[in-house]
Protein backbone atom coordinates (compact mmCIF):
# COMPACT_ATOMS: atom_id res chain seq x y z
CA UNK A 1 0.00 0.00 0.00
CA UNK A 2 0.69 3.66 -0.32
CA UNK A 3 2.31 6.21 2.24
CA UNK A 4 -0.50 7.56 4.23
CA UNK A 5 -3.20 9.61 1.36
CA UNK A 6 -2.36 13.64 1.87
CA UNK A 7 -5.88 13.88 0.98
CA UNK A 8 -7.44 12.39 4.00
CA UNK A 9 -4.83 13.54 6.11
CA UNK A 10 -5.64 16.89 4.89
CA UNK A 11 -9.34 16.43 5.34
CA UNK A 12 -9.38 15.25 8.59
CA UNK A 13 -7.01 17.83 10.01
CA UNK A 14 -9.30 20.79 8.57
CA UNK A 15 -12.19 18.77 9.99
CA UNK A 16 -10.14 18.93 13.36
CA UNK A 17 -9.64 23.10 13.25
CA UNK A 18 -13.35 23.82 12.01
CA UNK A 19 -14.93 22.02 14.75
CA UNK A 20 -13.30 24.76 17.23
CA UNK A 21 -15.45 27.43 15.53
CA UNK A 22 -12.83 30.11 16.08
CA UNK A 23 -13.94 33.39 15.35
CA UNK A 24 -11.67 36.33 13.95
CA UNK A 25 -11.74 39.21 15.90
CA UNK A 26 -11.08 36.52 18.94
CA UNK A 27 -12.21 38.70 21.55
CA UNK A 28 -15.08 40.29 19.92
CA UNK A 29 -17.48 42.16 22.58
CA UNK A 30 -19.88 43.41 20.68
CA UNK A 31 -20.71 46.51 18.61
CA UNK A 32 -20.86 49.96 19.94
CA UNK A 33 -22.97 52.65 18.28
CA UNK A 34 -19.86 54.34 17.20
CA UNK A 35 -18.64 51.15 15.71
CA UNK A 36 -22.10 50.90 13.58
CA UNK A 37 -21.65 54.50 12.48
CA UNK A 38 -18.36 54.09 11.22
CA UNK A 39 -19.39 51.91 8.02
CA UNK A 40 -21.42 52.53 5.09
CA UNK A 41 -24.51 50.75 4.80
CA UNK A 42 -23.46 48.30 2.55
CA UNK A 43 -21.24 47.53 4.82
CA UNK A 44 -22.62 46.66 7.97
CA UNK A 45 -24.28 43.53 6.21
CA UNK A 46 -23.02 41.32 3.71
CA UNK A 47 -23.47 37.43 2.50
CA UNK A 48 -22.00 34.97 5.36
CA UNK A 49 -18.75 33.23 4.45
CA UNK A 50 -19.24 29.37 3.09
CA UNK A 51 -20.12 27.15 6.32
CA UNK A 52 -17.21 25.39 5.79
CA UNK A 53 -14.84 28.32 5.81
CA UNK A 54 -12.20 27.08 8.98
CA UNK A 55 -12.75 30.92 10.63
CA UNK A 56 -16.27 31.97 11.67
CA UNK A 57 -17.22 36.05 11.41
CA UNK A 58 -18.72 37.37 14.69
CA UNK A 59 -20.99 39.44 12.68
CA UNK A 60 -21.99 40.12 9.04
CA UNK A 61 -19.87 43.18 9.07
CA UNK A 62 -17.86 43.15 5.44
CA UNK A 63 -14.79 43.68 7.37
CA UNK A 64 -15.30 40.75 9.58
CA UNK A 65 -15.83 38.86 6.98
CA UNK A 66 -13.48 39.38 4.59
CA UNK A 67 -11.08 38.85 7.79
CA UNK A 68 -12.17 35.42 8.29
CA UNK A 69 -12.74 34.42 5.24
CA UNK A 70 -9.12 35.79 3.76
CA UNK A 71 -7.09 34.10 7.20
CA UNK A 72 -9.63 30.74 7.31
CA UNK A 73 -8.29 30.55 3.68
CA UNK A 74 -4.46 31.11 4.85
CA UNK A 75 -4.75 28.07 7.23
CA UNK A 76 -6.45 25.56 4.80
CA UNK A 77 -3.56 26.14 2.52
CA UNK A 78 -1.23 25.50 5.24
CA UNK A 79 -3.24 23.06 6.49
CA UNK A 80 -3.56 21.11 3.11
CA UNK A 81 0.57 21.89 2.27
CA UNK A 82 1.79 20.44 5.43
CA UNK A 83 -0.03 17.26 5.18
CA UNK A 84 1.20 16.66 1.40
CA UNK A 85 4.80 17.18 2.99
CA UNK A 86 4.11 14.70 5.74
CA UNK A 87 2.66 11.72 3.67
CA UNK A 88 5.20 12.62 0.95
CA UNK A 89 8.38 12.23 3.84
CA UNK A 90 6.24 9.09 5.11
CA UNK A 91 6.27 7.89 1.17
CA UNK A 92 9.53 8.38 1.21
CA UNK A 93 10.61 6.94 4.21
CA UNK A 94 9.19 3.92 3.39
CA UNK A 95 11.24 3.31 0.34
CA UNK A 96 14.42 3.74 2.08
CA UNK A 97 13.64 2.13 5.31
CA UNK A 98 15.05 -1.45 6.12
CA UNK A 99 15.09 -4.37 8.82
CA UNK A 100 18.88 -4.63 9.40
CA UNK A 101 18.92 -7.75 11.40
CA UNK A 102 16.55 -10.57 12.61
CA UNK A 103 17.24 -13.71 14.82
CA UNK A 104 15.89 -16.87 12.88
CA UNK A 105 15.15 -19.76 14.63
CA UNK A 106 13.18 -22.74 12.35
CA UNK A 107 10.25 -20.75 10.85
CA UNK A 108 10.62 -18.26 13.55
CA UNK A 109 12.82 -14.89 12.57
CA UNK A 110 12.23 -12.43 15.87
CA UNK A 111 12.46 -8.81 15.47
CA UNK A 112 14.38 -7.06 18.27
CA UNK A 113 14.05 -3.27 19.05
CA UNK A 114 16.47 -0.94 17.05
CA UNK A 115 16.70 -3.31 13.86
CA UNK A 116 14.46 -0.96 11.44
CA UNK A 117 16.08 1.55 9.91
CA UNK A 118 15.33 4.52 8.39
CA UNK A 119 15.73 8.28 7.24
CA UNK A 120 14.78 11.05 9.46
CA UNK A 121 11.43 12.72 8.50
CA UNK A 122 11.98 15.88 9.12
CA UNK A 123 14.58 16.66 6.14
CA UNK A 124 11.94 14.73 4.05
CA UNK A 125 8.76 17.07 5.39
CA UNK A 126 10.73 19.80 5.41
CA UNK A 127 11.87 19.48 1.83
CA UNK A 128 7.96 20.22 0.27
CA UNK A 129 6.76 22.18 3.40
CA UNK A 130 5.20 25.50 3.34
CA UNK A 131 8.18 27.95 4.48
CA UNK A 132 6.79 30.83 2.47
CA UNK A 133 6.47 33.02 5.69
CA UNK A 134 8.65 33.20 8.63
CA UNK A 135 5.59 32.01 10.75
CA UNK A 136 5.16 29.15 8.18
CA UNK A 137 8.42 28.22 8.61
CA UNK A 138 8.07 27.93 12.06
CA UNK A 139 4.86 25.84 12.35
CA UNK A 140 6.30 23.58 9.48
CA UNK A 141 10.02 23.25 11.77
CA UNK A 142 7.85 22.38 14.87
CA UNK A 143 5.62 19.79 13.08
CA UNK A 144 8.20 18.64 11.09
CA UNK A 145 10.58 17.92 13.94
CA UNK A 146 7.91 16.73 16.34
CA UNK A 147 6.79 13.84 13.52
CA UNK A 148 10.03 13.24 12.74
CA UNK A 149 11.57 12.66 16.47
CA UNK A 150 7.74 10.30 17.06
CA UNK A 151 8.35 8.44 14.13
CA UNK A 152 12.09 7.50 14.91
CA UNK A 153 11.01 6.57 18.78
CA UNK A 154 8.75 4.30 17.00
CA UNK A 155 10.10 2.27 14.28
CA UNK A 156 12.96 2.18 16.77
CA UNK A 157 10.77 0.47 18.83
CA UNK A 158 9.57 -2.49 16.61
CA UNK A 159 9.22 -5.44 17.90
CA UNK A 160 7.48 -8.79 16.92
CA UNK A 161 7.76 -12.05 14.52
CA UNK A 162 8.47 -12.34 10.70
CA UNK A 163 7.29 -15.89 9.80
CA UNK A 164 9.68 -18.24 7.32
CA UNK A 165 7.48 -21.63 6.91
CA UNK A 166 10.38 -23.14 4.50
CA UNK A 167 12.74 -23.11 7.54
CA UNK A 168 11.84 -25.36 9.58
CA UNK A 169 12.75 -28.17 7.51
CA UNK A 170 14.72 -27.10 5.23
CA UNK A 171 16.75 -29.78 2.70
CA UNK A 172 20.47 -28.40 2.06
CA UNK A 173 23.32 -26.76 4.62
CA UNK A 174 22.30 -23.27 4.04
CA UNK A 175 19.13 -21.97 3.24
CA UNK A 176 18.98 -18.88 0.83
CA UNK A 177 17.79 -15.99 0.66
CA UNK A 178 13.97 -16.17 0.92
CA UNK A 179 11.39 -13.91 1.55
CA UNK A 180 9.00 -13.89 5.08
CA UNK A 181 5.11 -14.12 4.75
CA UNK A 182 3.89 -10.95 4.51
CA UNK A 183 2.53 -8.85 7.55
CA UNK A 184 0.71 -6.01 8.13
CA UNK A 185 2.55 -3.46 11.15
CA UNK A 186 -0.56 -3.63 13.43
CA UNK A 187 0.79 -7.51 14.12
CA UNK A 188 3.77 -5.93 15.59
CA UNK A 189 4.13 -3.77 18.45
CA UNK A 190 6.46 -1.14 19.63
CA UNK A 191 6.58 1.34 23.59
CA UNK A 192 7.52 4.34 21.07
CA UNK A 193 4.28 4.54 19.61
CA UNK A 194 3.31 6.43 22.74
CA UNK A 195 5.15 9.23 21.36
CA UNK A 196 2.74 9.25 18.78
CA UNK A 197 -0.32 10.22 20.61
CA UNK A 198 -2.01 13.26 20.00
CA UNK A 199 -1.67 14.86 23.67
CA UNK A 200 2.41 14.46 23.19
CA UNK A 201 2.65 15.07 19.47
CA UNK A 202 0.51 18.65 20.78
CA UNK A 203 2.66 19.09 23.36
CA UNK A 204 6.46 18.87 21.38
CA UNK A 205 4.80 20.82 18.76
CA UNK A 206 4.58 23.60 20.97
CA UNK A 207 7.59 23.11 22.94
CA UNK A 208 9.40 23.21 19.41
CA UNK A 209 7.50 26.35 18.27
CA UNK A 210 8.81 27.78 21.14
CA UNK A 211 6.60 30.73 20.64
CA UNK A 212 3.13 30.52 23.23
CA UNK A 213 1.75 34.14 21.35
CA UNK A 214 1.92 32.52 17.56
CA UNK A 215 -1.83 33.32 16.43
CA UNK A 216 -3.77 30.06 16.49
CA UNK A 217 -1.27 27.55 16.57
CA UNK A 218 -2.41 25.93 19.70
CA UNK A 219 -5.72 24.58 17.40
CA UNK A 220 -3.70 23.92 14.74
CA UNK A 221 -1.29 21.57 16.51
CA UNK A 222 -4.34 19.86 18.14
CA UNK A 223 -6.02 19.63 14.84
CA UNK A 224 -2.63 18.01 12.93
CA UNK A 225 -1.81 15.67 16.06
CA UNK A 226 -5.12 14.25 16.40
CA UNK A 227 -5.37 14.01 12.50
CA UNK A 228 -2.36 12.20 11.57
CA UNK A 229 -2.54 9.71 14.83
CA UNK A 230 -6.07 8.82 13.08
CA UNK A 231 -4.52 8.06 9.98
CA UNK A 232 -1.14 6.30 11.22
CA UNK A 233 -3.71 3.60 12.27
CA UNK A 234 -4.86 3.36 8.93
CA UNK A 235 -1.19 3.30 8.45
CA UNK A 236 -0.35 0.01 10.39
CA UNK A 237 -3.56 -1.91 8.75
CA UNK A 238 -2.71 -1.15 5.43
CA UNK A 239 1.28 -1.16 5.38
CA UNK A 240 2.52 -4.91 4.90
CA UNK A 241 6.02 -5.64 6.13
CA UNK A 242 7.27 -8.25 3.23
CA UNK A 243 10.07 -9.24 1.29
CA UNK A 244 12.54 -9.10 3.82
CA UNK A 245 15.04 -11.60 2.87
CA UNK A 246 16.29 -14.42 5.56
CA UNK A 247 18.88 -17.29 5.39
CA UNK A 248 20.87 -18.91 7.97
CA UNK A 249 22.62 -22.36 8.48
CA UNK A 250 20.98 -25.73 8.50
CA UNK A 251 23.75 -27.39 11.55
CA UNK A 252 21.98 -30.82 11.59
CA UNK A 253 21.64 -31.25 8.03
CA UNK A 254 23.45 -34.55 7.08
CA UNK A 255 22.44 -36.57 4.10
CA UNK A 256 21.01 -39.29 3.84
CA UNK A 257 20.33 -40.04 7.74
CA UNK A 258 19.05 -36.30 8.58
CA UNK A 259 18.16 -34.86 4.99
CA UNK A 260 16.40 -31.61 6.31
CA UNK A 261 16.62 -29.49 9.54
CA UNK A 262 15.89 -26.02 10.64
CA UNK A 263 17.42 -22.68 10.04
CA UNK A 264 19.84 -22.22 13.34
CA UNK A 265 20.84 -18.61 13.87
CA UNK A 266 19.85 -17.28 11.22
CA UNK A 267 19.56 -13.60 10.18
CA UNK A 268 18.14 -11.30 7.18
CA UNK A 269 19.53 -9.42 4.17
CA UNK A 270 19.15 -5.39 4.75
CA UNK A 271 17.38 -4.21 2.08
CA UNK A 272 15.43 -1.26 1.56
CA UNK A 273 11.60 -1.11 0.52
CA UNK A 274 10.03 -4.10 2.74
CA UNK A 275 7.70 -1.26 3.84
CA UNK A 276 4.85 -1.89 1.34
Amino acid sequence: MPAPNKNILTKQAQTNFFSKRIQVPTEWAGAEDQFNDAFAENEKSVLPNSPTNLFREPTLNKYHVDSAKEIGELFAAYIEGICSAICDGIDKWMKMASIAAVSINGPIGMLLPGCVIGPLLKPLIISTAPTKTDQEKKYSNAIANTISTSWQTWHMGLTGVLNYPAFIAFPGPVAPPMPNVPMPIIAFSSPGETALSPANMKLMMKTNLADPTALHSDDLFDAISKAFFTIFQIFKTSTLIQNVLGTGPIPTFAPPFVPVGPVVSGTVLPCPGVFV
